[in-house]
């Protein structure tokens, strides 16, 4: 009998124990979030500096599991840092023009549901290897492979994990160098390598669009010194314009799919 009282009394002072538990859990400052498993989940590509390492940044604050990739983890000491910080950020080794490492990386993340794929990494070439008449065309091939082999290849090897999302986002950050439009002269590489993912993001919103995928094109407007000497442009910081895209991208719905617009919500010309 009185060992009976005993458990009793054990199992509700237990009760209570992991009453008290969980209510502290959820109540106490900074706890509470939802598992990783529960969270929205982000794949971004060059993820170590500049524009993605802000994505990585922000998209964890707001709760997002981030796998931030990019070619030398080790060599990434902010990013390193950041994900030490925050159990929501896992650190993966990716080069956008090695095809069988994207495939692998796919592989290793199947049956796992992407709400957004984040194509950002990109290079530009530099300023001295793409004007008329010294222009280095083995760079032009560089920068087409990162800039706009790379992206297609991502959303070829990762479309079913956005499609089994709740997002289902594909979304490209471009560049306003790539509008036809408004083209200026230079920048024969990087700019038409922008022009080009445009038009392969554009044609891939027409293909997934019956799978509710939707397809975007971003443009953090000009963020680059290399870029912008001589040119009485101010310099937008990382932090305000990735506030900007991580908006668009929230209000890009499947009618926009295929649509190119810019960090301040206005589209830009083709």
């Amino acid at each position: 009998m009185r060992s009976g009282r005993f458990f009793q009394s054990y199992s509700s002072r237990g009760a209570a124990f992991w009453a008290l538990a969980l209510a502290c859990f959820f109540l106490l400052p900074g706890m509470g979030e939802p598992p990783l498993t529960e969270a929205k989940t982000v794949l971004i590509t060059g993820s170590n500096r500049g524009i993605g390492l802000e994505f990585t940044r922000q998209y964890a604050d707001r709760g997002w599991r981030v796998i931030a990739t990019c070619r030398h983890p080790d060599k990434a000491a902010n990013l390193q840092a950041l994900a030490a910080a925050n159990p929501y950020v896992i650190i993966e080794q990716l080069d956008v023009t090695d095809h069988a490492a994207i495939d692998a990386l796919a592989e290793k993340y199947r049956g796992t549901p992407i709400d957004l794929l984040l194509n950002n990494a990109g290079i530009s070439g530099g300023l001295e290897n793409q004007q008329f008449g010294r222009i280095n065309f083995s760079v032009f091939r560089d920068v087409y492979a990162v800039n706009v082999v790379g992206p297609l290849k991502m959303a070829e090897a990762f479309i079913d994990h956005v499609a089994a999302s709740d997002d289902k986002k594909i979304m490209t950050v471009s560049s306003s160098q790539g509008s036809i439009a408004n083209s200026t002269g230079l920048l024969y590489i990087y700019r038409s390598s922008k022009t080009a993912v445009n038009m392969a993001m554009r044609n891939l919103a027409t293909e997934v669009v019956d799978r509710q995928v939707i397809v975007g094109l971003i443009a953090p407007g000009a963020t680059k010194p290399a870029f912008m000497k001589g040119v009485p442009t101010a310099l937008g910081k990382p932090e305000d314009r990735v506030k900007g895209m991580t908006e668009v991208i929230e209000s890009f719905t499947l009618d926009m799919s295929g649509s190119f617009i810019a960090y301040d919500g206005a589209p830009i010309p083709w």
